[in-house]
């Protein structure tokens, strides 16, 4: 049982320390490759589209839509077949198709002409966790007075017969069919993204470069999915660049964003502790769109640049400019080491919270209740912190791996989804059961609570590890906001590193107890009180769990909030049954335990189909909701903006907004400085939101940001106080 449980461990480990494979957008089929159109005439009267769909792609049925396009033609409803069930991130229930589809155009009467155009509309998506933009297609087909073989031929629109795509890797090139060149395709087709987006870059000043973005007509530029970086330089650093007003679009891809038509200018301030003239390279990374057709994958573009001589007034400090004068290698290492350090205190602090400190008591005591040796004691700590870390590891491999798919997320981002949300009141609530003794776990199952904290053996000791990463997963620390920052800015082995530094803080106090004699004598001996305590700390897991509850109330209303309560009582009856049935029940009562169960845990399929609520009230009359749209108008007013992205399961945003944010002495200090206040509730998924967090380099909420017209956004820490803010509004306000 024992080697047994040591190479499973052992896997594990390996699949955490092992490379990860990451998704390369290159790797995407290009659009018309995923899903290979043929169109035909079959009869009189009738037109179909059919798609071949490459393996690990579909399409969706809701996004399908087709018309005729020449004056005086008209057609019936297009006609799908039944698709497969799926509950999609984005739409919700809907129905998708794989392998192939057809949809059918019927009463199709014709200008009179025997050719006739049709326009197909169609949006699908990679298994992988990346989707295509909405594509349009337009069609010329023959269309039969009698079936004929010639008539027929289907019009073929997949890269089969095309020429090779362009190196952006969705573009089309000069489509034919079986008739001859397919109309409509070329006028359509997206230009080389060298031609679609002109970037150019020259020194205004030793301290400043002027950026130029030219779309060609047809095309925009998303505003916020950019970066800029010199990196060869030494002792120059980018600032932030300072956007013109934009225009406010809906996306498809990324919901309302600010993009630019035109032709812009962006001055990009430049922190310089050296002052010796020379040329660097500036390395630009920004994302356009073709008007109702492709979007081009993230380009970069390198431009060599001649910067003129800095004088020392012009110079900033290294400090300021974040490179130390041992090079950007030194600098780095102290990012790094500086990062762990922030982890270790973030984990630590997790210790704390109510959701962790019983799991953590209650092992501690159990240590001391064994009498064990020395030797024993310490191996418990290892088991212990090896199921913390292999936990922590997985847990980063997972953000990690989405965000080379190019998903936003941040610490937090699991709670955004209602299913994490009432799956972890369930864990809480059943932890909160096992303490307070309603059941307990047999010795085959590695349990949970007093059962699993109880156990001596190896699996107990790792499973008690992996318990503590579970239900830490709803709490927060201030101090694990900059730590995770660089972790996902990072690459994968230092992000991972910080990940289990993160784990080493969270276990940090059980391995002093094994390992520190001393501080394992100065726990109070065993006896009586240690059961009322167990039965004491089930309270802050019932607390916990009466929270995520709250959460889940605010994504999905009261219905899932009724629900998610329903199905816990029937939990609590399942776990009490199967309790009372290891005393003498038998296997039917066993069954009834397990069927109880399975009844409980039918609530969390239902509850992440049901519809969000309205949205609720920002909380405060000062506030402002967040649009992207509505900033951009005050900043092109001169106005200044406090913005404040919150989150309903942010436990740090809650302290700040009761601290500082929704108090009279805040509601004063935005009067006495003309402040419009502005709050964005990322609670849910909000693609506008996750923009703007992105654009300030944050991974999550809380994000607190001045804002102004005539100087760089201001971030100010995620733990607020009044004087912070004032500060911040006092240095707007200074020439």
């Amino acid at each position: 049982m024992t080697s047994r449980f040591l190479r499973a461990c052992a896997l594990a480990l390996s699949l955490f320390v092992s490379p990860v494979p990451a998704f390369d957008e290159s790797d995407l089929l290009p659009v018309d490759e995923a899903f290979v159109l043929e169109a035909t005439a079959p009869q009189a009267g009738e037109v179909q589209f059919r798609f071949a769909i490459a393996e690990g792609y579909y399409l969706y049925r809701h996004r399908f839509a087709a018309q005729p396009l020449d004056p005086g033609a008209s057609a019936g409803t297009l006609q799908l077949p039944a698709g497969e069930a799926r509950n999609d991130e984005f739409f919700g229930a809907v129905e998708i198709y794989r392998h192939n589809v057809t949809a059918t155009l019927p009463e199709v009467v014709s200008a009179g002409a025997q050719e006739a155009r049709f326009r197909i509309r169609y949006q699908g998506c990679a298994d992988a966790g990346i989707c295509y933009p909405p594509q349009s297609r337009d069609v010329t087909l023959t269309l039969p007075a009698a079936v004929t073989t010639a008539n027929n031929a289907p019009l073929s629109l997949g890269l089969g017969n095309a020429a090779p795509p362009s190196t952006s890797g969705f573009t089309l090139g000069g489509l034919t069919g079986a008739d001859g060149p397919t109309a409509g395709m070329d006028a359509d087709a997206p230009l080389p993204a060298e031609e679609a987006f002109q970037f150019e870059a020259i020194a205004v000043s030793p301290v400043e470069l002027l950026l130029r973005f030219t779309p060609a007509p047809g095309y925009y530029l998303y505003r916020d999915r950019n970066s800029f970086r010199l990196p060869d330089a030494q002792g120059v650093q980018p600032a932030t660049p300072q956007w013109p007003a934009g225009v406010q679009h809906s996306d498809e891809h990324f919901g309302d964003v600010m993009v630019y038509f035109d032709q812009i200018e962006v001055p990009l301030g430049l922190r310089r502790s050296q002052g010796d003239a020379g040329p660097v390279t500036l390395e630009a990374t920004f994302q356009g769109c073709q008007t109702d057709g492709i979007c081009y994958p993230p380009m970069t573009r390198q431009v060599r640049i001649d910067l003129p001589q800095a004088s020392p007034e012009q110079l900033v400090s290294t400090a300021d400019t974040g490179k130390a004068e041992g090079g950007d290698a030194d600098n780095g290492l102290s990012t790094w080491l500086k990062a762990l350090l922030l982890a270790l205190g973030g984990g630590l602090i997790l210790n704390l919270m109510p959701c962790v400190l019983p799991v953590l008591s209650l092992k501690a005591l159990s240590l001391t209740q064994s009498g064990e040796s020395q030797g024993k004691a310490r191996r418990h700590a290892l088991w212990y912190t090896a199921g913390v870390l292999v936990s922590f590891g997985l847990l980063g491999i997972a953000a990690l791996a989405l965000r080379q798919l190019g998903l936003a997320m941040g610490w937090g981002f699991q709670l955004q989804q209602p299913l994490v949300v009432a799956a972890l009141a369930y864990v809480m609530a059943a932890v909160g059961l096992s303490l307070s003794g309603v059941f307990s776990i047999g010795s085959r199952w590695a349990g949970v609570g007093q059962g699993l904290a109880g156990k001596s053996g190896p699996a107990g000791d790792f499973f008690t590890g992996v318990l503590a990463v579970v239900v830490a997963s709803p709490c927060t620390a201030p101090l694990m906001g900059p730590a995770l920052a660089f972790a996902f800015a990072a690459s994968p082995a230092l992000a991972l590193s910080v990940f289990l530094a993160l784990g080493v803080g969270l276990a940090l106090p059980f391995l002093l107890i094994g390992f520190v004699p001393a501080l394992a004598q100065r726990l109070p001996r065993p006896g009586a009180w240690m059961e009322t305590l167990k039965q004491v700390l089930a309270f802050p897991m019932y607390l916990t769990a009466v929270w995520l509850l709250w959460v889940l109330g605010q994504q999905r209303g009261v219905d899932a909030l009724g629900y998610a309560l329903a199905g816990i009582v029937v939990l609590a009856l399942a776990l009490w049954r199967w309790e009372k049935a290891r005393w003498g029940g038998g296997i039917a009562a066993r069954g009834v335990a397990l069927a109880l169960l399975v009844l409980a845990l039918w609530p969390l399929w239902k509850i992440p189909a049901m519809e969000a609520p309205a949205a609720a009230s920002i909380g405060t009359a000062t506030a402002t909701p967040y649009s992207a749209e509505r900033l951009e108008t005050l900043r092109a007013e001169g106005r200044t903006v406090f913005v404040n992205m919150t989150a309903d399961w942010c436990v740090t945003c809650k302290f700040n907004e009761k601290r500082v944010l929704d108090t009279d002495g805040f509601r004063d200090l935005l009067a006495r400085h003309d402040v419009v206040y502005m709050k964005g509730d990322w609670t849910n998924v909000d693609p506008t939101i996750t923009a703007f967090l992105e654009s300030h380099g944050s991974v999550g909420v809380p994000l607190y940001v001045v804002i102004s017209s005539n100087r760089p956004d201001a971030v100010l820490p995620t733990v607020l106080t009044l004087d912070m803010v004032e500060h911040a509004l006092e240095r707007e306000r200074t020439p």
